[in-house]
C-alpha cells in the first residue's frame, strides 16, 4: 500500500482477503504488512496464525503468538490459541494436562473479565471435569478446582452468565444437596450483581464496533461516536458497578487495554490510561504505559512531555532529561517550545547556571525565535529576580527581532513593569522608524495606550495624530482618517469595559463613521436601514481601542435559484426567474403575498404595487413553471395557517384531470378553486377568487364582511362547468378518502368540516 494511502481500510480488507487464498510462503509478506500498519488488528493476527496451524508449522505459530496475545485481548484470538495448546498437549497424558490448564489460567487471567469469556469459561469447566483421578484425594482436587472455576464464572458479567449459574446449581446439587444450599446462599447475591451489572454493562458494549481498525483520528461521525462509545463504558468500569475492590482495578486495566486496540493513535486514551495508573498507586505501570504510548505515537509531543513530567515528579531526573534532549533532536528539526521547556527543567532542577548556559547556546541554533528570549529574559525576572538580566536579554535579542511586532511589545511590557517610561518611549520611538506600515498597527495602539497612562495631554493628542499620519496609507479611507472624529475622544476617555457614552450612543457612533467611510460610494438600502445587525458593542468600540475597520457582508444574490425538486445537478435555471425571485424578496409583507399566491397564483397578474415593486416579478417564476403545477396551484383553496389540509390536497389531486398545454394556456384558465357542487369551498378559503392585493396593506384570508360576496360567487361556480364535475373513476384510495371524511364531518359550532374527500365538499362555520 502507497504511503500516502497508508491507513486505506478498504485496501486492507482486500489484501487480508486476497491471502486467504494464496500459500502460506505468499500469504505470509502480506500478512506482515498488514499488521505493521495495524498492529492490534485481532482478526489479521487470528487470520494469520490459523493460516500457520493449517500448515501444523508450530514454530511459526509460537512465534506469532507470542507477538500479538499481550496487545490483542479478543476472545476469538485466544481461544484459537488455546486450541493450539490442547492440539499440541494432547499427545502427553498427564504432563501435557497439566500445561494445558496452565494455559487456560493463563487465557483467564487476560480476557476472562470480556463480556464474550461465557464459552471460555465453560470450556475451561469442561476440561476440568475430563481431567482423570486415580484416587479420592485427586478427585477432591478435582472438584474443589471446578467449583472455584464456577464461583469466578457466576460473578463475571458475561452474555452466559445464566447458563452458567445453572450449572453451578446442578453441579453443587449433585456434588451434596446439604452443602449446596449454603455455597448456593452465599454466591447468589454476588450472582444477582453480576446479572444486573451485565444488563448494564451490555448497553455499552453494544454501541461498539469490534471489527474496527485502528486508524489515526479522523472527522468522520462514526470515529467520534466510536471514541464516545469507548469514553462511556471505561466510565462506567472506573463507577466499580459490582462494589468489588480487589477486582475493579483488573476490570479498568481490562476495557483500557481492550480500548487501545481500537483507539491505538489516540494520545488522550494513552494519558487517560497512564494517569489513573499514577493516580493508582502503580508509577511503575504508569511508566511502562508511556512507553508504550511513545512506540505507538513517537511524534507525539504531548506525550514525551507528559512522561517527562511523570518521571521528574517520581525523582526520576535523568530518565526525565534524556526525554526532553530527545525532544531538543537534530538542530534544523528543534523548536522554539522544546528549548523553552528544556531551560525551565534545567533552571527547576540544575539551577540558574545551567539554564544560562542552555540559553547561550540554544541562541546560536537556527530554530531560536525571539519567543527564546522573552522566556528567558522572563524567568531570570520573575524567578532569579534580577531584573538587569533580564534587560539584557531583551537588548540582545532587539537586535535581531527589532521586525517583529510582538517582541517589541513584550518587551514594552516588561519595561512597564519596571515603571521606565523613558526606555518605553524610546522603544517605541525606535521600533516605529524600522517597521513597515502594515506591521506597526498593533505597536501604534500600545504607544496611544501608553500615553494615556504617562503622558499628558498633549502628549497624547501628539501621538494620536502622528498615528494617523502613519497609519492613513494604509486604510482605504485615506486623507478623511486624518480627520478628528467623537470615537478618538471615547478612546482617550475610556477605561477597559467602561466607556463614557451608551452602548446606543456607541452604535450610533460607529454607524456613523462606517458611512463616513462609504460616502461617494453606493449604499445599499437595506445596510443602512439594519443597524443593529452592523455593530455590537464589541465591534463598535473606537478604533484606538479595539476594533478594525467595520464591513457589512451581504449573500451573494447572483447564485439564488429556484428551488425545483426534478432539476438535476449541473442544470440551470433562467436568469429571469432568479430576478423575479429577487424582486419578490423586496415586498414589504412576504407572507401575505404568499398566501395570496398560493390561493390562486394565475388569476391575477396584475397585482398592486408594494413598495415600489411590481408583481409582474411572479408572472417571470410563472413561466418557468410546468403546466400541470400551474393548473394545480390554480385548484388549491386558500388557507389559514401554515400548511393546507392534507386530505384536501389529496382530494384535489385525485378530481382533477390537469391538461397538459403550454404556460400561456395554463395562465388563461378562470379563476379556480375546488370546483364542482362544493359551494361551502369559500367558506374555508374567504373567496373563490383572487382579489388585488390594496399597495402598504396586509391580505386577509378570512372576512366575516364578504359573506353576501361570496353566496353570489358560490352561485357562479355553480352554474359554471368546470374540469371537477367530470365522471370520477372507482379505486380504493378514494374510497377510504371518502369513509374518512364522512367519520369527521359533523358540523360543529366554530369549527370546519371538510365534507367528502371524493367530492371536494368543503363546509365551514365561522359564528
Amino acid at each position: 500500500m502507497a504511503a500516502v494511502d497508508k491507513y486505506n481500510v478498504e485496501s486492507a480488507e482486500i489484501l487480508a482477503n486476497s491471502a486467504l487464498h494464496l500459500p502460506i510462503t505468499q500469504a505470509a509478506p502480506i500478512y506482515e504488512q498488514l499488521l505493521t500498519i495495524f498492529p492490534t488488528a485481532a482478526k489479521y493476527w487470528r487470520q494469520y496464525v490459523e493460516a500457520q496451524m493449517g500448515v501444523n508449522n508450530d514454530d511459526a505459530t509460537k512465534q506469532i503468538f507470542s507477538r500479538c496475545l499481550l496487545n490483542c485481548l479478543h476472545v476469538p484470538l485466544w481461544r484459537c490459541y488455546i486450541r493450539f495448546i490442547r492440539k499440541v498437549n494432547d499427545r502427553k497424558g498427564v504432563e501435557g494436562q497439566e500445561e494445558t490448564r496452565k494455559a487456560f489460567d493463563f487465557m483467564l487471567s487476560y480476557v476472562g473479565a470480556d463480556i464474550a469469556s461465557g464459552p471460555v469459561w465453560m470450556e475451561y469447566i469442561a476440561f476440568l471435569k475430563s481431567m482423570p483421578a486415580a484416587n479420592t484425594q485427586e478427585e477432591t482436587q478435582r472438584m474443589t478446582a471446578v467449583r472455584k472455576a464456577y464461583q469466578k464464572a457466576v460473578v463475571t458479567p458475561t452474555h452466559h452468565i445464566e447458563q452458567l449459574w445453572r450449572d453451578y446449581e446442578n453441579f453443587e446439587n449433585s456434588v451434596s444437596r446439604q452443602l449446596a444450599k449454603g455455597l448456593l446462599s452465599e454466591y447468589q447475591p454476588k450472582y444477582n450483581s453480576a446479572r444486573a451489572v451485565y444488563r448494564e454493562l451490555k448497553k455499552y458494549v453494544d454501541e461498539i464496533d469490534w471489527n474496527m481498525l485502528a486508524i489515526p483520528p479522523t472527522d468522520s461521525c462514526k470515529d467520534q461516536m466510536q471514541w464516545v462509545a469507548w469514553k462511556r463504558l471505561l466510565a462506567f468500569e472506573k463507577g466499580n458497578p459490582q462494589r468489588i475492590d480487589s477486582a475493579s482495578n483488573k476490570r479498568i486495566i481490562f476495557s483500557y487495554e481492550q480500548c487501545l486496540m481500537y483507539l491505538y493513535h489516540y494520545p488522550d486514551i494513552w494519558y487517560d490510561y497512564a494517569t489513573w495508573q499514577a493516580k493508582s498507586g502503580s508509577m511503575d505501570a504508569a511508566v511502562k504505559v508511556f512507553q508504550r504510548a511513545l512506540k505507538a505515537l513517537p511524534e507525539s509531543e504531548m506525550l514525551k512531555y507528559a512522561y517527562a513530567e511523570l518521571e521528574e515528579s517520581r525523582g526520576s531526573l535523568q530518565s526525565a532529561k534524556k526525554l526532553y534532549e530527545s525532544l531538543l533532536g537534530d538542530a534544523a528539526e528543534t523548536t522554539a517550545l522544546a528549548h523553552i521547556q528544556f531551560i525551565r527543567f534545567l533552571r527547576r532542577n540544575e539551577g540558574v547556571e545551567a539554564a544560562r548556559k542552555y540559553f547561550l547556546d540554544a541562541r546560536k541554533s537556527p530554530s531560536c525565535t525571539y519567543h527564546v528570549y522573552v522566556a528567558y529574559a522572563l524567568m531570570a525576572f520573575c524567578l532569579d529576580k534580577d531584573p538587569k538580566v533580564a534587560h539584557n536579554v531583551f537588548e540582545a535579542g532587539l537586535k535581531q527581532f527589532m521586525h517583529e511586532p510582538v517582541y517589541i511589545l513584550e518587551y514594552a511590557d516588561f519595561l512597564s513593569c519596571l515603571n521606565d517610561d523613558r526606555n518605553i518611549r524610546a522603544l517605541f520611538e525606535r521600533a516605529l522608524s524600522s517597521l513597515p506600515q502594515e506591521e506597526s498597527i498593533e505597536v501604534w495602539k500600545r504607544f496611544t495606550q501608553f500615553e494615556k497612562t504617562y503622558g499628558d495631554l498633549a502628549s497624547m493628542l501628539k501621538v494620536e495624530q502622528r498615528r494617523k499620519e502613519a497609519l492613513s496609507g494604509t486604510s482605504e479611507e485615506g486623507a478623511s482618517a486624518l480627520e478628528t472624529s467623537l470615537l478618538d475622544l471615547i478612546s482617550r476617555y475610556s477605561f477597559k469595559d467602561l466607556w463614557p457614552c451608551s452602548s446606543k450612543d456607541l452604535d450610533h457612533l460607529s454607524r456613523q463613521e462606517w458611512l463616513s467611510k462609504n460616502i461617494g460610494k453606493k449604499v445599499d438600502k437595506s445596510a443602512l436601514s439594519n443597524g443593529s445587525a452592523m455593530t455590537d458593542k464589541s465591534t463598535s468600540a473606537p478604533s484606538g481601542v479595539s476594533t478594525a475597520s467595520l464591513k457589512v457582508l451581504r449573500p451573494d444574490t447572483s447564485q439564488m435559484v429556484i428551488y425545483d425538486p426534478r432539476q438535476h445537478h449541473g442544470t440551470t435555471v433562467p436568469s429571469n426567474t432568479t430576478a423575479a425571485i429577487l424582486a419578490a424578496s423586496n415586498l414589504s409583507n412576504p407572507m401575505a403575498t404568499v398566501v395570496g399566491a398560493a390561493s390562486n397564483p394565475l388569476s391575477n397578474p396584475t397585482v398592486s404595487m408594494v413598495d415600489g415593486v411590481s408583481s409582474n416579478a411572479f408572472d417571470e417564476v410563472l413561466k418557468a413553471t410546468p403546466p400541470s403545477l400551474s393548473a394545480f396551484l390554480a385548484g388549491l383553496p386558500s388557507i389559514e395557517g401554515p400548511a393546507p389540509n392534507v386530505d384536501i390536497v389529496l382530494s384535489i389531486c385525485l378530481q382533477n384531470d390537469y391538461p397538459t398545454v403550454q404556460t400561456k394556456k395554463a395562465t388563461s384558465l378562470p379563476s379556480q378553486r375546488t370546483a364542482g357542487p362544493a359551494p361551502s369551498t369559500s367558506d374555508l378559503s374567504g373567496s373563490s377568487k383572487s382579489h388585488p392585493i390594496p399597495s402598504n396593506s396586509s391580505f386577509r384570508p378570512r372576512d366575516r364582511q364578504l359573506g353576501k360576496r361570496k353566496d353570489q360567487e358560490r352561485q357562479e361556480e355553480e352554474e359554471s362547468t368546470t374540469v371537477q364535475s367530470q365522471p370520477l373513476q372507482r379505486d380504493a384510495f378514494r374510497i377510504r378518502q371518502m369513509q374518512k371524511a364522512r367519520g369527521g364531518s359533523a358540523s360543529q359550532t366554530g369549527s370546519v368540516s371538510y365534507g367528502s374527500a371524493l367530492s371536494g365538499d368543503l363546509s365551514g362555520s365561522t359564528c
